[in-house]
């Protein structure tokens, strides 16, 4: 039924790929790894780092993890933010309705339990650990949609039920992580009045290239004026506002990688939603489809440059962050998603799925313990390079231990595998 198995298998292989060559050549060469990452492609540019002089002088550095994590990983967040507008939107979506609200009601113990065992354990740990990671809560909230879909297959089967809660799960982890990106994450000083050049674009592009025509075809049935639009303007208007959109972003101090979400909302869509991810999203000949399948190859190259340029930490970097981002994530996530999974259920009388038990709730907690992308993004941006930020990845690192918990879970609580 659903296309996630190959989706995930090339975007996954090509992460670890990055990853492991990233883990390599920072414990062999960790000065030639540093300097390829933060190579300076160009200086002065409007578009990079932010450095402010003490005279106050201010100038942009374009460098390779500023290409990377800022600008390329725009078009990931773009596809997440895609699949989340069509679940949350469209009708049949996968987060209408009564049918999404236990997985909702688990993500929210998703996010809540890793947060509290994180801040828990830094302040059991003293004043000192703390204060040095006390910005980094939000990074075992994150779960890995691709790595958690082929661990959760492996576990329950294709055909299980318990599969397709933990892709609703994952992605309303993903839009929620989106939010807390934007709200508690900056990437500079915050100067609002630039998104006002980013919801202009937006919406400019949204009245000329999508409403406008199909106002003008209004009583045509072959709609003229919005099939030469599609046909002869293709997906450039978007591209163009697209790249004004997130320019806004960059200035605003919002990360920029957020930037397309907007435009993401103003592309032509299909009225009914198939599900994440749908094989029956391939036959759709809408513009955002098309927009996304034609994304596809970009973004598996887009992540293997991201295990690359954040994966490169030192085995011995390991510290009180790596420790607590484990717990959040090993501990938190299972004791969350279980906890506020039965009381949506049972408590609140919801229900789960046909064919799922409550049980299956703690194993589905502990495959979505798997932070790794996500985990990786928001350590690079909650903590200065360095001793911290360094223990932190580390810890979304090691949370690939969630794969044999979830298994040894899946055994222990005699796991029945649906092949289909």
């Amino acid at each position: 039924m659903y296309r996630t198995w190959s989706f995930v298998s090339e975007y996954s292989l090509l992460l670890i790929g990055g990853a492991l060559l990233a883990l390599g050549w920072a414990n062999i060469s960790p000065e030639s790894y540093h300097h390829f990452v933060e190579y300076p492609i160009i200086d002065n540019f409007f578009i990079g780092h932010l450095h402010v002089a003490a005279e106050g002088h201010a100038h942009r550095t374009l460098t390779l993890h500023y290409l990377i994590n800022d600008v390329l990983m725009a078009l990931f967040f773009a596809i997440a933010g895609k699949e989340v507008w069509e679940a949350v939107a469209l009708e049949n979506g996968s987060l209408r309705g009564r049918k999404a609200m236990t997985p909702l009601i688990a993500t929210v113990g998703g996010m809540v339990g890793p947060i509290a065992v994180y801040l828990g354990l830094a302040i059991a740990l003293g004043s000192e650990t703390w204060n040095a990671t006390f910005h980094g809560w939000a990074v075992p909230t994150a779960t890995d949609i691709a790595f958690s879909y082929l661990v959760g297959r492996m576990v329950f089967g294709a055909g299980h039920p318990a599969v397709r809660f933990l892709l609703l799960l994952a992605i309303a982890d993903d839009a929620a992580g989106l939010v807390i990106l934007a709200i508690f994450y900056p990437s500079g000083e915050l100067q609002p009045v630039w998104l006002l050049l980013s919801l202009a674009a937006a919406g400019a592009t949204y009245l000329l290239a999508n409403w406008l025509p199909r106002r003008m075809d209004r009583g045509k049935q072959h709609r003229p004026n919005s099939t030469w639009v599609r046909r002869k303007l293709s997906f450039w208007p978007y591209l163009i506002g697209g790249c004004v959109c997130w320019y806004g972003f960059q200035e605003s101090g919002i990360h920029p990688a957020l930037g397309l979400l907007p435009m993401v909302l103003t592309i032509p869509h299909a009225d009914v939603s198939f599900g994440i991810f749908a094989e029956a999203e391939t036959h759709l000949h809408d513009l955002l489809n098309q927009i996304e399948h034609g994304l596809k190859a970009p973004v598996e190259v887009v992540l293997f440059l991201f295990g690359l340029a954040n994966a490169g930490v030192e085995f011995t970097s390991m510290g009180n962050a790596t420790w607590l981002v484990l717990a959040g994530l090993l501990i938190g996530k299972p004791l969350g998603i279980t906890l506020m999974g039965v009381f949506a259920a049972k408590g609140l009388k919801l229900g789960l799925p046909e064919g799922m038990r409550m049980v299956d709730l703690f194993v589905v907690g502990c495959v979505a313990a798997i932070g790794f992308t996500v985990a990786l993004f928001v350590a690079a941006v909650a903590f200065d390079p360095g001793p911290v930020q360094d223990a932190a990845k580390m810890g979304a690192l090691m949370s690939f231990g969630a794969a044999i918990l979830s298994i040894i879970a899946g055994k222990v609580t005699r796991v029945q595998k649906k092949v289909s």
